[in-house]
């Protein structure tokens, strides 16, 4: 996963302000990327927008990962007067707090590392593991007015509470997780802080967490056929479910094992662990993870005509339309939609399909929009009303929801023009902020270079 090492400054037309916090990755618990309160920007006035500042932080770079997407806070209460402050977390135990109307560095917090990582021990080092600080952080207001705290994971598993004025300790390290992994975006609803893991990243094994705060008890759950890999982390519903989708494992409930599937779990509010209480498998399962088509995707949550629906995706390249009241139907097999396929006509495991996170909103006259990205040609048998031009490297689709006979249908209505790996979308004031990371994402086996290298006639060497 791809992170910049360079804050590229905030880009605000005519003046520095934000209308709303953004407390955590995804802007809310239920990860759908809206700035609902945002009334600066507008379409009339977005094309001027300009380049305030930039600010390079002191950050090692470790493998493909840098610094983490910004949280916002706009008025924070310091000891020089109130500020906007943006948090910044670093994959090298770093946190740093920015004075967004300067564009200067307010405070740094270094995380001591409390554990050494044995020589050649577990799954450590390389492209996916890295080691170091892998979540976003969550932030949350205070009792006080103008007081907020920064919960953060550092590499050695501890969970650290921050104030976000001056960076200081509110209370001690506690410990979270085991050391070394590779946790995801941090989520917090009704005091407890939720993630999961992948990779089997230090040889620890792939599962959610969740912390509770009053407690300090640490819950845990694990599908055992997969790592959970959304970018954004997991989404969590009113009712106080955690989902997320599950990668690479076989699809067999029936003895334990939800690979490539969906899974939802919540924490016994007696004993504070977790246990599972939903899952969803594609009829397809057993292929897609014959073919690494992870359901990989973070999903979104929301309302619409008085039911809590979620959508979810998957490198295959389609979406899935679930109602959080069973997500599955009751064969667990069984959504309310599944749509065509958008790209990936060519079921490239890496370097097409959808990646990353979701979106949504609903607009002025009350329709439900969702947006994925998506990587790759788009597929010649999806079509949409709107499009512009072709796409061959990648774009951003939009769905409306719409009641059919009713029942809630994802409809599609546009596509972006052509994107080089389309990165999740964010909205504010309905206008639609995307763009693509450009990243050289093919790869491939040897075995399957081989084919390849044989088809073209040996005119090029495989890429290994």
């Amino acid at each position: 996963m791809r992170r910049l090492s360079i804050i590229g400054g905030l880009t605000l037309t005519c003046i520095v302000a934000w209308s709303s916090d953004w407390l955590t990755d995804g802007a809310s618990v239920k990860r759908d990327a809206w700035q609902r309160d945002e009334k600066i920007f507008t379409t009339s006035n977005v094309r001027d927008t300009k380049l305030l500042w930039k600010i390079k932080l002191d950050n090692e770079v470790r493998q493909m990962h840098a610094l983490f997407p910004p949280l916002i806070m706009e008025k924070v209460t310091t000891s020089s007067g109130t500020k906007q402050i943006a948090i910044v977390a670093g994959v090298s135990d770093n946190i740093f707090a920015i004075d967004v109307d300067k564009g200067e560095l307010l405070w740094k917090k270094h995380f001591e590392n409390t554990w050494t990582a044995p020589a050649g021990g577990g799954r450590g080092g390389g492209i996916l593991c890295p080691g170091g600080l892998t979540a976003t952080p969550v932030i949350a207001p205070t009792a006080t007015a103008g007081k907020y705290t920064i919960y953060a994971a550092s590499w050695d598993g501890m969970l650290h509470q921050l104030n976000v004025a001056d960076g200081e300790d509110v209370a001690p390290p506690s410990k979270f997780m085991p050391p070394n992994g590779k946790p995801y975006a941090l989520n917090l609803f009704q005091n407890v802080i939720y993630t999961h893991t992948s990779q089997g990243c230090g040889g620890n094994p792939n599962i959610v967490y969740a912390y509770d705060l009053a407690t300090k008890k640490v819950g845990t759950w694990g599908p055992a056929g997969g790592g959970m890999w959304g970018r954004t982390g997991p989404a969590i519903s009113s009712k106080g479910v955690m989902y997320t989708g599950t990668g690479d494992g076989r699809w067999d409930p029936e003895n334990g094992v939800y690979g490539n599937g969906m899974i939802g779990v919540k924490q016994n509010p007696q004993t504070k662990a977790l246990e599972l209480v939903d899952y969803y498998g594609p009829s397809n399962a057993e292929w897609l993870v014959k073919r690494d088509l992870d359901m990989q995707v973070t999903p979104v949550i929301f309302n619409f005509k008085g039911k809590e629906l979620m959508v979810d995706a998957s490198k295959e390249c389609r979406l899935y339309l679930m109602d959080t009241e069973s997500i599955g139907g009751d064969d667990h097999r069984t959504p309310l939609q599944r749509t065509p396929l958008i790209c990936n006509e060519d079921v490239n495991f890496a370097s097409a399909g959808i990646w990353g996170s979701l979106a949504s909103w609903e607009d002025a006259k009350g329709t439900r929009w969702v947006l994925t990205p998506f990587w790759g040609a788009k597929h010649p048998k999806f079509k949409s009303p709107i499009e512009n031009g072709v796409v061959k490297d990648g774009a951003i689709a939009a769905f409306k929801l719409e009641d059919k006979g009713g029942k809630p249908t994802l409809v599609p209505a546009w596509i972006s023009r052509d994107m080089n790996r389309a990165e999740p979308p964010v909205i504010a004031n309905g206008i639609v902020f995307a763009y693509g990371n450009g990243e050289d994402t093919d790869q491939a086996y040897p075995d399957v270079a081989w084919m390849m290298w044989r088809r073209a006639g040996s005119r090029a060497r495989p890429r290994l």
